[in-house]
This record gives structure tokens, sequence and C-alpha cells, in this order.
């Protein structure tokens, strides 16, 4: 699941909101990238930079969007060899009153869908655990 979280250049094929990605940077620890959100006639973007802690733990900050505070994080925790739980928390503040209203709603239904169009495509990769 790790490199499922971690391979953003996949999203666009697996992620129906997601309009496109670009990696700005990518090394051992981590990764900032941006994310274009295309969903319902809202287009929008954000980026994040995400520090990586193989195979246990990603944690994101705000890189730049429409935002005035982003944090998340992802945390997999093993439960046999072929399956772990999934703890993924995101806390944000839109930068405005009107953003929060426009975009609100569509980001508000890709964050509560997230982990489990994680957890289809690894269904679709690796089959059922």
């Amino acid at each position: 699941m790790f490199d499922l979280v971690t391979d953003v250049a996949d999203y666009p094929n697996f992620l129906p909101w997601c309009g496109g990605v670009e990696v700005r940077r990518q090394d051992d620890r981590g990764m900032e990238a941006r994310i274009d959100i295309n969903f319902k006639g809202i287009k929008q973007h954000f980026a994040t930079r995400n520090t990586q802690q193989r195979p246990s733990r990603i944690d994101m900050e705000f890189a730049d969007g429409p935002f005035k505070k982003f944090t998340g994080s992802w945390r997999f925790i093993p439960l046999r060899a072929d399956a772990c739980k999934i703890e993924f928390a995101l806390h944000y503040e839109f930068s405005s009153i009107l953003l929060e209203k426009i975009i609100g709603p569509v980001f508000s239904h890709i964050a509560n869908t997230f982990v489990d169009s994680f957890v289809k495509r690894a269904d679709q990769r690796y089959g059922k655990g």
C-alpha cells in the first residue's frame, strides 16, 4: 500500500477527480508533488511536501494551493504478510471563505473517498487480500 500511495504519477489512472500530477522533487526521504483537481466542473490544484518513512508512514504538509493550512498523514500498520490497516488523517483550512464555499464540498468528497480509492486500486493490482 505504501508503494501505491507514493506512486503519485499513477493517480490520474484511478482517482476520477485527478486531472494530472507533477512531481516537482523526489528522493529517498520524500517528494513534493502538485495534484490537479478536475471534478464536477471545479478545477484547482494543490501541492504537498511529503516525508516518507518506508514502509510505515507518510507525512504531508502544504506547499501551495488554495489552503491557509494543510497537513495530513498516512499510517500503514501490518496485519499479515499481505494485509495492513490504513490510517489516513487530513486537516485543512481554505485561504478564504469564498474558496471554502466553492471548493469545500468537492474537497470534502475527495477526502472522504480517498482511502477507498486506494483499496480498490490495490485489489486491482494485487488481488484481494
